[in-house]
């Protein structure tokens, strides 16, 4: 099945990479000579998904507005004859750019919940800001070669076997090993954040994911309990019974964005 829409979550404030993100959304952050929030749209286009949703918060605007064409530029550089430059410019001109507001920050099943009118595929892909594989392959390419090997309507949700200390950071795993094969994981339970003690493997859910779009219609009936947010993890666990839930470990490199430490280092292995 070829996925044609996914979702971008980056509504975040970034309060870590204050007071830079003050005036500046961290995903506009360089990785090289190009920001932190190209990496992702690029993971989408590089499996053939033009139809991209950003869920953004009110003063995140350059996110989308740096993906829009600009003509003057443009003209400018073709009058120059940097070519190449243009044809880095081009490269979104085919892709549709949708934009929703999250208006509070009530969890991440919320930020999806915001585009839920405008997502119409069975299945989504959904990539939030912080997490990058670097690998041979995307975290997202991996998740749709491994997509194509199941039924339609199973959710799929990227996976990174963390050590036992830091399982606490994450949503974890439960997983049926008799279902399972390689890196190809059955889902029976999600626990977020487990102390140690008690997480049911040591496989944490890491920021990439295919969903369907009932379980985006499921965000819709959370009614917010953890601190009034309402969190996709628990859209997910309520599909379990209904909907075939596997996780992938994906290969490559996890880099994690979202902070400083995280940052820098992508810098030095993507940049």
């Amino acid at each position: 099945m070829q996925l044609k829409q996914a979702i971008l979550p980056v509504a975040g404030l970034g309060t870590r990479f204050l007071p830079w993100t003050k005036i500046t959304p961290k995903e506009m952050l360089p990785i090289g000579n190009q920001p932190l929030i190209a990496l992702l749209v690029d993971e989408c286009l590089g499996i053939g998904i033009t139809d991209i949703c950003f869920v953004i918060s009110h003063g995140k605007e350059s996110i989308p507005q740096y993906f829009y064409a600009d003509p003057a530029l443009e003209a400018k550089l073709e009058k120059k004859g940097k070519l190449d430059l243009l044809a880095q410019l081009r490269r979104y001109d085919s892709v549709d750019f949708h934009v929703v507001y999250q208006e509070e920050a009530l969890g991440d099943g919320h930020a999806i919940l915001q585009a839920r009118e405008w997502a119409q595929s069975d299945a989504i892909a959904i990539l939030f800001g912080d997490d990058l594989f670097a690998g041979e392959k995307t975290g997202l390419q991996q998740l749709v070669q491994a997509y194509a090997h199941l039924s339609q309507g199973t959710n799929l949700l990227s996976l990174e076997d963390v050590p036992l200390e830091r399982v606490s950071r994450y949503g974890i795993a439960a997983i049926d090993a008799s279902a399972s094969r390689d890196r190809l994981k059955k889902i029976t339970g999600l626990v977020e954040k487990p102390q140690p003690e008690v997480a049911p493997s040591t496989f944490g859910v890491v920021g990439k994911y295919i969903i369907t779009k009932q379980t985006i219609d499921t965000l819709s009936t959370m009614n917010g309990d953890h601190h009034k947010e309402i969190r996709l993890i628990d859209a997910l666990t309520a599909e379990l019974n209904s909907t075939p839930t596997y996780g992938y470990v994906c290969e490559g490199k996890r880099l994690d964005t979202g902070t400083p430490e995280g940052y820098r280092e992508a810098v030095q292995v993507l940049g």
